[in-house]
C-alpha cells in the first residue's frame, strides 16, 4: 500500500499546512505549475516526488519534469499531465494520450478547480486536486490524499488548506 499526497498549482509556494500531510504520505505527486525548483527540493528532501511541468514553469523545471508522466504504482496505471480539461471535453492531445496509455487514474491540474469524477468513456478516475498555492482565482487552497493498494484507490480525501489569500 502507498499513501499519496496529490498537489497542483503551487506557483512556487509550499503551503506550511501541507507539511503534516507530506509526512503522512509515502509519495508526493505534483500536477504542474510548480513554480520553483526550490519547492521541488524541499519536498524531495522529505518524500519521493513525481511531477509534470505546467505552463508557468521555466526551462529548468521543464528539463527536469516531463509534460506527461505515465507510470504504475501498486498495480495501478497512472497518467498525469497539467492541462487536460474535464471528462467529455478533453482536447485531442489528451484523448490521444488516454487511448495510447490506458490508465485507471488520470491526474491533471491547471484549472485551479478541484474535480474528482469517474470517466466512463476511458474507465478511469479523473482527479484534479485544485490549487494549493496563493496565486490564481481559487478561493480555497486544496490538495487530495489517497491510498493505492493492489491496483485500487482507497480512502480518497480532499484536504482544505484555508483561504487562498492566507499564507498559513
Amino acid at each position: 500500500m502507498k499513501k499519496i499526497l496529490l498537489i497542483s498549482d503551487t506557483h512556487g509556494f509550499l503551503e506550511p499546512k501541507l507539511l503534516k500531510h507530506i509526512e503522512y504520505s509515502d509519495e508526493v505527486w505534483h500536477a504542474g505549475d510548480i513554480g520553483s525548483m526550490d519547492l521541488c527540493k524541499s519536498v524531495e528532501a522529505l518524500k519521493p516526488f513525481r511531477a509534470v511541468h505546467g505552463n508557468i514553469d521555466d526551462a529548468k523545471i521543464r528539463s527536469h519534469y516531463p509534460e506527461n508522466l505515465h507510470f504504475e504504482c501498486e498495480g495501478l496505471k497512472i497518467l498525469m499531465t497539467h492541462i487536460a480539461g474535464i471528462p467529455g471535453k478533453y482536447p485531442l492531445r489528451v484523448n490521444k494520450l488516454l487511448k495510447e496509455n490506458p490508465s485507471g487514474l488520470f491526474i491533471c491540474g491547471h484549472s485551479h478547480i478541484l474535480k474528482i469524477m469517474y470517466n466512463a468513456e476511458f474507465g478511469l478516475l479523473h482527479v484534479n486536486p485544485g490549487a494549493c498555492g496563493v496565486h490564481g482565482f481559487h478561493n480555497v487552497k486544496t490538495a487530495v490524499r489517497f491510498e493505492i493498494e493492489k491496483g485500487e484507490i482507497k480512502n480518497l480525501a480532499v484536504i482544505e488548506l484555508g483561504k487562498r489569500t492566507s499564507l498559513t
